[in-house]
């Protein structure tokens, strides 16, 4: 009996159009963006990762993820949100997604925005440039093999 190979993907990412970010401020903008991006499934109500994320973006300088949960707390009461998703291990694999889309980094045990840069600069730079591109590339070979094999 062979292998089975595994369909485990190299890199992978969501990406969403919603209706322009005029109308949204605060964490209902954080949440749009976490939808735009994948992190967040329509409809979903588990969000915590929209309030791991406000709270990075509120809270410039580095955290510790101890800190990310006491603030992610604090976030949820302020905005009227239930406290569901807090246990330290849900924060830290929300901080681990945020890390995956290059988002965040952690340096020395702290969490901060990626070489404290912009939003706009990561998603040029690291996302649009080299992840996304990456994974065009590879979907560009897919589609060339399937036109050699099928349609020539």
């Amino acid at each position: 009996m062979g292998t089975i190979a595994k369909d485990t993907p190299l890199a992978e990412i969501t990406l969403r159009k919603y209706e322009k970010p005029s109308s949204f401020s605060g964490r209902e903008l954080v949440r749009k963006l976490c939808l735009t991006l994948g992190l967040l499934q329509p409809g979903d109500s588990r969000d915590v990762v929209v309030d791991v994320l406000h709270v990075m973006l509120k809270n410039k300088g580095p955290l510790s993820s101890k800190d990310v949960e006491e603030m992610v707390v604090e976030n949820r009461k302020e905005h009227g949100v239930p406290l569901l998703g807090i246990a330290p291990s849900n924060i830290r694999r929300q901080l681990l997604r945020c890390r995956e889309l290059f988002l965040i980094e952690k340096v020395k045990a702290q969490y901060r925005i990626t070489e404290n840069g912009t939003f706009s600069e990561i998603f040029t730079n690291v996302l649009e440039r080299y992840y996304l591109h990456s994974i065009i590339e590879r979907t560009r070979e897919y589609m060339e093999s399937i036109d050699r094999e099928f349609l020539h």
